[in-house]
């Protein structure tokens, strides 16, 4: 690969990922990288570290594992025909999947099969990802068996190292938000044009660059995730963005840091975009078959 096609595709993967798919700078001093692991009886681990992208070269599937770093950046431009929504996986799954508490991805290969409550059965990894795409996509589930499935799990497989499956590397995924927490949209819809508008747009209608690539995703509307989807729920909103949005204002740390929001911004600015207009999702009549439904769920 020549120079020039080097930074050609660099160009390329950052602009079609969006802010929040850009590979993590160097970390601050004092900001963790190193995490303990435990496996399923609690027992300590070799420690895991979060692998610096130059790893990937050296794995005997790198192209794999590539390709699938580029479908997870660039989701909406690279499957155009399984995502409605003008979102990229990495647009909720920041620093490609590596930022704590930023929905990383680290212990996603190590943690399925599981049971999922409001599919009400145990569900593989490829199912999850295939849920996110019918959700948070608004889109069509990948054939299991494609080249794309397989990338996307490589990509999961190498970020967790080589870590056993079953065990845990104790990173959050998300800030624990108090669900007692009682939400003020009209609050929140002040917060949103101070803090959020400025990325996503007055009216929630995302940001893209001169090439029409998603910069900032919408956060409703029709190009935006459906009301099936995990974001679409308050506090579900609020744990995620409450250490990892907004990105724009810091002027220390990594992008997706986060940490301007008190716990009440949080609900209080979820509670507004997520009950704003989006797209429906016809199957959600099979959600939660035993009960339980979250008490935010949007249906």
């Amino acid at each position: 690969m020549n120079k020039l096609y080097k930074i050609a595709a660099a160009v390329a993967l950052m602009a079609g990922g969006g802010l929040a798919a850009l590979a993590a700078p160097p970390a601050p001093a004092g900001e963790p990288k190193t995490f303990a692991v435990l496996d399923k009886d609690g027992k300590r681990l070799a420690d895991y570290t979060i692998p610096s992208d130059t790893l990937i070269d050296k794995e005997p599937n790198a192209e794999q594992i590539r390709y699938g770093q580029r479908l997870l950046n660039e989701t909406r431009r690279l499957l155009p025909n399984n995502t409605g929504a003008s979102l990229n996986c990495s647009s909720c799954h920041v620093q490609q999947g590596k930022k704590p508490l930023g929905a990383p991805y680290i212990n996603s290969v190590n943690s399925f099969p599981q049971f999922n409550p409001r599919a009400g059965r145990e569900v593989t990894l490829a199912d999850r990802i295939n849920g996110c795409f019918q959700r948070s996509m608004n889109g069509k589930p990948l054939d299991k068996a494609s080249p794309e499935m397989a990338a996307m799990l490589a990509y999961m497989k190498w970020l967790a190292q080589d870590v056993p499956h079953g065990a845990q590397v104790q990173i959050k995924n998300a800030w624990p938000i108090d669900t007692k927490l009682v939400p003020d949209s009209a609050r929140g819809k002040t917060l949103y044009a101070a803090q959020c508008a400025a990325c996503h747009g007055a009216n929630g209608e995302g940001k893209r660059d001169g090439a029409g690539n998603i910069v900032f995703p919408p956060l409703w509307g029709d190009e935006s995730f459906n009301i099936g989807a995990g974001l679409a729920r308050t506090y579900k909103a609020a744990a995620f963005i409450r250490n990892s949005m907004p990105m724009g204002v810091n002027t220390h740390g990594n992008w997706g840091e986060g940490a301007v929001l008190s716990d009440q911004d949080a609900v209080d600015v979820a509670e507004y975009f997520t009950h704003m207009p989006r797209p429906d999702f016809p199957p959600k009549e099979k959600d939660w078959p035993d009960g339980k439904k979250p008490k935010d769920a949007r249906y």
